[in-house]
């Protein structure tokens, strides 16, 4: 939408880091059997401007699961309208930590870390 935009008509790189953020938490969410929150991000990288129209999709791989936090990378993929072949725009890695209904840390379900051989 054009309020997404910045003037040369590409997608402000916040939008990008939301729906990243928003992907890496639902399998950190998954793995970890329920709330998580965000607590770090690193290594982001923009590799080229997303434009409006362009089809966007993230790609998630848990990298770690630590006691009560998981990292995942996030790869966001693009595809320029007329068919083109995606190219990758985005990539970065994700931490999350999952918490109880009180907000605190807990631990991340046993079934999270042994997927990751914690």
């Amino acid at each position: 939408m054009p309020r997404d935009t910045n003037p040369s008509g590409s997608i402000f790189g916040g939008w990008t880091l939301s729906q990243m953020d928003l992907a890496g938490a639902t399998l950190a969410g998954e793995h970890a059997a329920g709330r998580v929150a965000t607590v770090s991000i690193e290594a982001m990288r923009f590799l080229r401007p997303v434009s409006v129209g362009d089809e966007v999709s993230c790609y998630c791989t848990l990298q770690e699961a630590r006691e009560s936090s998981l990292v995942v990378k996030i790869e966001t993929w693009a595809r320029e309208r007329g068919g083109r072949p995606a190219e990758k725009v985005t990539e970065g890695v994700f931490t999350y930590v999952a918490t109880g209904e009180d907000g605190r840390p807990r631990d991340v379900a046993p079934q999270a870390k042994q997927e990751n051989g914690s």
